[in-house]
């Protein structure tokens, strides 16, 4: 969480956008995504340019030599951050303007490629030298506190920040997944080297980059130096589709500041026939839209044979169940109506995961993780495609905490049931004997089935009465009496006091 002296450089930095005339949210994250992207492309250059000398390998800067822009042909030094920043105001917006945002709109050689195609329409918005001048010494300042405070992803915790402040839920009912939440999803269904992995809505991509930095820091020999499994990474493992053009380019910018080449980000309307997908990936991890204008028509065909509705959640896992290869794995999170709703559509997809395929947990949220955007309560499902069925029994947690507290401000707390939530799904043989009134325990799929296939944790879990034995009536009175008599000793010395 960002708190403190960078919260206040982050706000003030909003602040330069907003009294220069850029008042729309979207507007400002872009452009400062656009900022931040060319600082961040400064240093990722000089760190590949120290770890190759480290590694004797060649390695060729991107801002080496000269480099062609247009019909003219400029010094790639000047491109850097670290050297424009120290131009005089009028110099520096000529720079950026003329050369440094073409240069990064042309970056990826490749012009199919994610990157290339939501560049193509990118727009420099900053409008005066004087404010662009404010914004990099604004930003420099933050990157100084961001190095000052050495955490462990402070770069993500200001990436986040800034995305929160895209106002509450969009249109169709997206609306930010924290990233902690995000990085326990990842961490229960443990990414391998050969994944395919997909997110149907993915905004910002933030599922994606946490699935790239997981692998950077667990499997990191196995791939990064085997040249399939790198190539795949760069190029093959990432696909995500949103509708919102503005998203997706910064999605295509936060993977490829996170060291991924190619990912595969498209504009895509995932539920209509627009995406043809089916059985093609490994691994789906998603947060779809729960609610919002969805135009029937358009929507497969295939997916209203699994559940006829107009409620996107329903659809959506229909279309995960779709787009898996059989063996495939999804953690997805859904609204609480997805476990419990009594339509025939609801009942129709529960009954799919669990006698289609295997719905191996259930962990219920509670309704403050997505404050202060919403309030609505959610639960992650985790299952694997089999077509054949599998499911022998289901795994409830029941997460109280999420290390932070549940109203609108979400300061940290000591209260966190993550760790041990990714620690018991990890070791399910020993949960086998767990009680019902515990925080997590197994419930039989013959029982959930004889409950309409509800999912409800609150449907299987007990509770836990304790008897409590009060004092007799004679000896509460008593106590009464006993202070009637002190109150009454208290008041005569206050009415002494006053007569003095």
């Amino acid at each position: 969480m960002v708190t403190g002296e960078l919260k206040s450089k982050i706000d003030s930095l909003w602040e330069v956008f907003w009294t220069g005339g850029l008042t729309n949210p979207l507007d400002v994250i872009e452009q400062m995504t656009y900022l931040m992207f060319i600082h961040d492309l400064d240093d990722s250059d000089n760190l590949r340019a120290k770890e190759a000398a480290m590694l004797g390998l060649p390695y060729e800067s991107i801002f080496a030599k000269e480099v062609q822009i247009g019909d003219r042909t400029v010094d790639g030094s000047q491109l850097k951050w670290s050297i424009f920043h120290d131009f005089p105001a009028a110099k520096m917006y000529s720079t950026v303007q003329e050369w440094v945002f073409p240069f990064i709109k042309n970056l990826h050689g490749d012009k199919e490629s994610a990157y290339s195609k939501y560049m193509g329409d990118a727009i420099f918005k900053v409008p005066t030298p004087l404010m662009l001048d404010k914004i990099v010494t604004a930003m420099d300042g933050i990157y100084e506190q961001m190095a000052q405070l050495k955490a462990a992803d402070t770069r993500g915790d200001v990436y986040e920040y800034l995305l929160s402040k895209i106002a509450t839920a969009g249109v169709n009912g997206q609306f930010r997944t924290p990233r902690h939440i995000i990085r326990m999803m990842v961490d229960l269904m443990e990414p391998k080297a050969d994944e395919i992995v997909c997110d149907p809505a993915c905004g910002t991509s933030g599922f994606l980059v946490a699935v790239s930095d997981y692998l950077k820091e667990n499997r990191k020999q196995e791939v990064f130096f085997n040249r399939q499994n790198k190539e795949h990474y760069m190029n093959h493992m990432f696909h995500g589709y949103d509708m919102d053009r503005t998203m997706l380019r910064i999605g295509a910018m936060n993977m490829m500041t996170h060291g991924v080449d190619n990912p595969f980000i498209e504009y895509r309307d995932s539920l209509s026939d627009q995406n043809p997908d089916k059985d093609k990936y490994t691994l789906i991890l998603a947060n779809p839209p729960f609610k919002g204008s969805l135009d029937a028509d358009i929507v497969s065909a295939d997916l209203l044979k699994v559940c006829k509705t107009k409620k996107t959640e329903l659809l959506f896992l229909a279309l995960f169940l779709r787009m898996l290869k059989v063996g495939g794995r999804c953690a997805c999170i859904v609204p609480d109506g997805v476990l419990f709703g009594s339509s025939t559509a609801h009942k129709a997809i529960r009954k799919e995961l669990i006698e289609g395929n295997r719905l191996e947990a259930v962990i219920s949220m509670p309704s403050g993780v997505f404050k202060p955007y919403a309030g609505v309560s959610t639960a992650i499902l985790i299952f694997t495609k089999t077509c054949h069925g599998g499911t022998n029994k289901v795994w409830f947690y029941d997460m109280k905490a999420d290390g932070y507290s549940l109203d609108d401000k979400r300061s940290e707390t000591k209260e966190n049931d993550i760790p041990d939530i990714i620690a018991r799904f990890h070791a399910l043989d020993a949960e086998q004997d767990r009680k019902r009134t515990e925080q997590s325990f197994f419930v039989p799929k013959d029982e959930i089935v004889g409950n309409d296939y509800d999912l409800s944790i609150n449907k299987y879990k007990q509770t836990e009465y304790k008897a409590v034995e009060y004092p007799p009536t004679s000896e509460i009175m008593a106590k009464l009496d006993e202070l009637e008599m002190e109150i009454g000793k208290e008041m005569d010395a206050l009415r002494e006091l006053l007569e003095l």
